[in-house]
């Protein structure tokens, strides 16, 4: 087994397969956020949708990874989403995934989808219905949900019920999704309801989108899980039930920490990966990978050009993998010679030979560098001044 880092050259066909890596990124990336005890401004953030776009595609222009970005309804609000999509495609990216929002709202104190009070619920499904409307406007395929519905006491709620009352709501949302659109439920194990959460795991998920239809799927965001658990497990079990809809990729040390992909654990992003690749899931349209990340003390535009390329690094990485050996290696019982195996791909620099992939195809070979010498940076903050930056709520 390899015991250094060593580099490679990458394969014609490996690098074919690169070709079809496509990560989305976040809209809210880009604006002001951070804990819950402070948000940082920074000079330069987006006041609005468009400004958003146009970050996020400099990522794209600069790393070849990023064709799209996805929404959030309602801090994405605007009056004219055609103008909005001919602006993405003027910059060379599509608008990607509607992400809902029912946690923001006084009225969703006590639950959204699981609300005791039908008038509520019907509030937060009719929420849905006009983000479905984006979705028509901006030509999206998915919509994501993602619930803080819970409680925070024992006996405060009726478990069951809210269980029963989600998955009439979410038969709504669903009945009203067009052929070509797809709904993907998020799971989160805990936040802010801290007693149980409503869609806490991906078993949960997976039981209520698996009554909806073949368009409900699951999303996987890879900071929602108690420390220790094995997420690539998780991820093999979505691709073989063909659940898995999306992946939210992000990193934490602790619990939900929207920290750069690959930062906390970068070999656990290959383990991940090496799934995706190994189930199927690698370049298939059916998986969709994007990110969901917060820059509280980075520069936000230098965090998502990292994150990318995070991602494609361990994604090279896994398809270095051996399979064949790897195979053997268990088929025999030899338990070291697959562990070598899965390592030696793991250990190998494959970023010199994707800084090389990159200038054959007129890209940077370090984006980073690029961006930083590109005076972009210099001319948001001098013609950003004014307005109200976006941040969580906008």
């Amino acid at each position: 087994m390899t015991t250094s880092t060593s580099s490679v050259v990458l394969d014609d066909e490996l690098l074919r397969r690169l070709e079809k890596q496509a990560i989305e990124l976040p809209s809210w990336a880009f604006g002001n956020s951070g804990t819950r005890f402070k948000v940082f401004s920074t000079p330069g953030t987006p006041r609005d949708p468009f400004e958003k776009i146009a970050d996020a595609a400099q990522v794209n222009r600069l790393t070849g990874l990023a064709p799209s970005v996805a929404l959030h309804i309602p801090w994405d609000l605007v009056d004219d989403f055609d103008g909005l999509r001919a602006h993405a495609e003027d910059l060379g990216v599509s608008l990607g995934t509607v992400n809902s929002n029912t946690f923001q709202d006084d009225d969703y104190r006590f639950g959204a989808l699981t609300h005791e009070d039908p008038k509520i619920r019907q509030k937060a499904v009719d929420h849905h219905f006009a983000c479905i409307d984006v979705m028509d406007a901006t030509g999206s395929r998915d919509l994501k949900i993602w619930l803080a519905d819970g409680s925070n006491y024992p006996g405060q709620a009726d478990l069951r019920g809210r269980q029963d009352r989600l998955n009439e709501s979410l038969q709504k949302i669903y009945a009203r999704l067009s052929d070509d659109q797809r709904l993907v439920l998020e799971y989160k194990f805990f936040e802010p309801a801290f007693y149980h959460t409503d869609v806490p795991d991906w078993g949960t998920s997976y039981a209520q989108v698996a009554t909806l239809g073949d368009r409900a799927l699951v999303c996987l965001d890879t900071g929602h899980h108690a420390p220790g658990t094995n997420i690539e497990f998780i991820v093999m079990q979505l691709l073989r039930l063909g659940r898995l809809g999306s992946f939210d990729f992000n990193s934490r040390f602790y619990a939900d920490d929207d920290l750069i992909v690959g930062a906390a654990d970068p070999f656990q992003l290959f383990r991940i990966l090496f799934e995706v690749v190994r189930g199927g899931g690698y370049a298939n349209p059916d998986v969709a990978f994007m990110l969901d990340q917060c820059h509280n003390v980075e520069n936000k535009i230098l965090g998502q050009i990292r994150s990318v390329l995070n991602v494609q690094e361990m994604t090279a990485r896994a398809l270095l993998v051996d399979q064949g050996s790897l195979r053997a290696a268990q088929v025999s019982g030899d338990v070291l010679a697959a562990n070598a195996v899965f390592m030696d791909a793991f250990y190998t620099d494959v970023r010199p030979a994707l800084a090389q992939w990159r200038e054959t195809r007129g890209l940077p070979a370090d984006p980073t560098a690029a961006y930083l010498s590109s005076g972009y940076q210099a001319r948001i903050e001098a013609e950003r001044v004014g307005g109200a930056p976006a941040g969580w709520g906008a």
